[in-house]
């Protein structure tokens, strides 16, 4: 088991680093709250330099992010009322990809990716407002949605807080984190985008909040659990906890007002672990893509450690960096 000692932490000056990418040059690139809204950039020595929007009315508060082919980023904006995928370009110009779905507003959204023929795909966590609302075991508004040919439309719905998607290698299957119902989830992808087969294939217990989830190349999953900052392997027939940094009193608080129904922004707004700030999210990187980097909540850093097992690359592993190359360091 990983343990705090063999961290390693990155960056600075983070705010909200929610969903942290890995790229084979050694960029990581995190999602951003300052100012308007945007994108950090990481560069392998630790320098931080924010790519802020600069032609918003109103600030984006970006929560999942993907990179793009140009160097240019989809952001899953977490609006009070209303969510959007907006495409951020290295210069800070902004424009809106999609703001409906199904031919209605679009909830706020949490994730967005990319799979290999260039379609996006969204989640919205639930559909309920304000979203504190649905901290329940209950939840059962959340969906997952294609974005394609310019039309947004629901593709699995009735999910439990959906939070963020991975594809397998072949990209026919699809998981996803349904975090407060506790469980991840798999479905068979088919050629038009149906998800099919519906079938849950991990639930969890008391402390567990399942999150992030990265595929690994032997065929396993990782997974990021909130507030007790835990991440767990998981493979067809184990779930292990690979690293764990959990105060007892501060989970036992948070599960009584889960299983109270009273759960609330308060008890995700708050860490009291050692080191990890409420991590969210797990990304492979490194020369040999055995570095997990550790997205979170409530730091200004990236933590990371290294794993046995290598990551499954993700489509924008190997994408050109375009002006975005300006970010890595100088020999």
């Amino acid at each position: 088991m990983t343990t705090l000692n063999d961290l390693n932490f990155l960056g600075e000056d983070l705010d909200r680093p929610e969903c942290v990418l890995a790229h084979k040059s050694g960029l990581l690139f995190a999602p951003c709250w300052r100012g308007n809204g945007g994108v950090s950039v990481i560069s392998p020595s630790g320098k931080t330099t924010h790519i802020l929007a600069s032609d918003v009315l109103e600030p984006i508060r970006p929560n999942g992010i993907a990179l793009e082919e140009d160097g240019s980023f989809l952001l899953a904006h977490l609006g009070n009322q209303r969510g959007a995928i907006i495409r951020l370009f290295h210069d800070g110009n902004t424009e809106v990809v999609t703001e409906k779905i199904n031919g209605q507003p679009m909830p706020p959204a949490n994730f967005v990716t990319l799979d290999r023929a260039g379609r996006i795909w969204i989640t919205v966590s639930t559909r309920a407002i304000p979203r504190a609302n649905d901290y329940r075991s209950s939840a059962s508004s959340g969906f997952i949605a294609l974005h394609e040919n310019g039309e947004t439309r629901i593709v699995a719905d009735g999910l439990g807080y959906t939070n963020e998607i991975a594809f397998s290698a072949d990209e026919k299957t699809l998981w996803v984190n349904e975090t407060f119902a506790r469980r991840t989830t798999r479905f068979t992808v088919n050629d038009n985008g149906a998800l099919t087969d519906h079938k849950s294939i991990a639930t969890y217990q008391a402390g567990t909040f399942p999150d992030g989830l990265a595929p690994d190349s032997e065929g396993g999953l990782w997974v990021t659990s909130i507030i007790s900052n835990r991440v767990l392997h998981i493979t067809e027939n184990t779930t292990a906890t690979v690293l764990e940094d959990s105060d007892a009193h501060h989970l036992a608080w948070v599960e009584a007002a889960y299983t109270s129904d009273s759960l609330d922004r308060q008890h995700l707004d708050k860490a009291a672990s050692k080191c990890l700030r409420n991590i969210s999210n797990l990304a492979f990187g490194g020369d040999d893509l055995k570095t997990a980097y550790l997205g979170c909540l409530l730091g200004d850093k990236i933590a990371s450690f290294q794993t046995e097992v290598a990551g499954s690359p993700l489509p924008h592993w190997n994408v050109d960096l375009g002006p975005l190359s300006r970010f890595l360091d100088k020999p």
